[in-house]
């Protein structure tokens, strides 16, 4: 069903008449989606990477998976800690084809997106407090502007062991480097810039789920302790929720293995095999027409170039500055092509920006969320072809009343 190129149906969409309704994009309604909505505002909060459907569409075929009703009905996978030995396999192939990590002399441990592993691995570099009450809880940190859910999880899961302490900058001076745990998340959501530790001595959570080729020049393989990783930036299946670190240390794979299991006892079969299948299409399609980074880039490199000269040829809006990169990958020089706008509102009055662009139906991620200032606000350029065509006018709009 073609939903007027406004939307999809699934399969296990809402059935009417026997036939699956169409799920529309964002400002579009009615039974195919081709009804535009006036006034209908802009939702660029989340970071849903729905730009690659268009290519996912076209490789419908070859990376399709049929589950049969038997398909591993068991907790267990084919290797230990309920993980596929095949799928490792293959992540280990996809990092050395990319060029974006070392895998070799490294654990892989799995979870349910990137986000459940974030905490796992809080948990996992913070002390042993059950067997030592005496033990200081770690100081989480992160540079300012931080990914908000390392606060959230943090304070949400409230673990005497460890306790949210804000911007790393603020802890330079710190006596003792070794009491912190810090996120390091490079290319940094949400401005896209690449991130180095702040605290140095500190345990590091190398946050590198943007380090891909769509996103980011390749500059060499990262080589940290802890690395982070996750299906939903990398291929765009977000609703698979599958993520993976990368891990020099034993015995912090095995917390993490602890964490993970205790919580969920292991990630989805299912979605195992699903990966697996398209990590192998994009295997398969590398430095080829087919390339899923190349789509990927291309798409993302047009989006921002059209979204930078707009905002450029204002006065009242800034974005952060990205400058071209030699990419290993492409073997040239490639064009910044962020996931995110960080946009900053210059006008002395308009000192919320998530608050002036809502009132230009946009809805954005305010730069509070991110430990910054309210002149900025995160607005996600990575959603549908739809989605970012309506940003561009709204923006438009709102620079042309200004």
């Amino acid at each position: 069903m073609s939903c007027s190129g406004h939307g999809r149906a699934f399969l296990d969409s809402v059935v009417v008449n026997g036939v699956p309704m169409c799920e529309c994009n964002t400002c579009y309604s009615g039974p195919d989606c081709s009804v535009l909505l006036p006034d209908c505002p802009i939702d660029v909060y989340s970071g849903d990477p729905v730009f690659l459907e268009p290519y996912w569409r076209k490789h419908a075929a070859s990376s399709a998976v049929l589950l049969s009703g038997w398909h591993r009905m068991t907790y267990e996978q084919t290797g230990k800690h309920h993980i596929s030995l095949e799928l490792e396999k293959c992540i280990r192939l996809l990092h050395d084809s990319v060029g974006n990590a070392v895998t070799k002399d490294r654990f892989i441990a799995f979870g349910t997106g990137a986000t459940q592993l974030m905490n796992a691995l809080v948990y996992a570099l913070s002390p042993d407090a059950a067997n030592n009450l005496s033990v200081p809880a770690a100081r989480v940190v992160a540079a300012v502007p931080y990914y908000a859910v390392f606060k959230t999880q943090t304070e949400m899961f409230d673990f005497r062991a460890n306790k949210w302490e804000g911007s790393a900058s603020d802890w330079k001076n710190s006596s003792n480097k070794y009491d912190f745990i810090e996120f390091v998340t490079s290319p940094n959501n949400p401005d896209g810039l690449f991130q180095q530790s702040v605290l140095g001595g500190a345990s590091v959570i190398y946050d590198l789920c943007y380090y891909w080729p769509h996103y980011s020049a390749i500059l060499s393989p990262a080589d940290e302790d802890v690395m982070l990783f996750s299906m939903s930036k990398m291929s765009g299946h977000a609703s698979s929720r599958f993520g993976w670190a990368l891990l020099k240390d034993e015995k912090i794979f095995r917390k993490v293995l602890y964490y993970v299991n205790q919580n969920v006892i292991g990630t989805s079969g299912d979605t195992h095999l699903r990966m697996l299948k398209i990590i192998k299409t994009i295997l398969s399609g590398m430095r080829t027409k087919e390339d899923m980074f190349e789509f990927g880039y291309e798409t993302m490199r047009e989006r921002w170039k059209r979204f930078n000269e707009l905002i450029s040829s204002s006065e009242i809006f800034s974005l952060q500055k990205l400058a071209p990169h030699n990419c290993t990958y492409f073997k040239k020089a490639k064009d910044p092509s962020p996931a995110y706008g960080w946009l900053k509102c210059e006008m002395e009055e308009d000192r919320d920006c998530e608050d002036v662009l809502k009132r230009g139906g946009i809805i954005s991620q305010g730069g509070i969320n991110f430990g910054a200032d309210r002149r900025y606000t995160r607005l996600s350029i990575m959603k549908t072809q739809d989605d970012f065509e309506l940003l561009m006018k709204k923006m438009e709009a709102i620079i042309s009343l200004k």
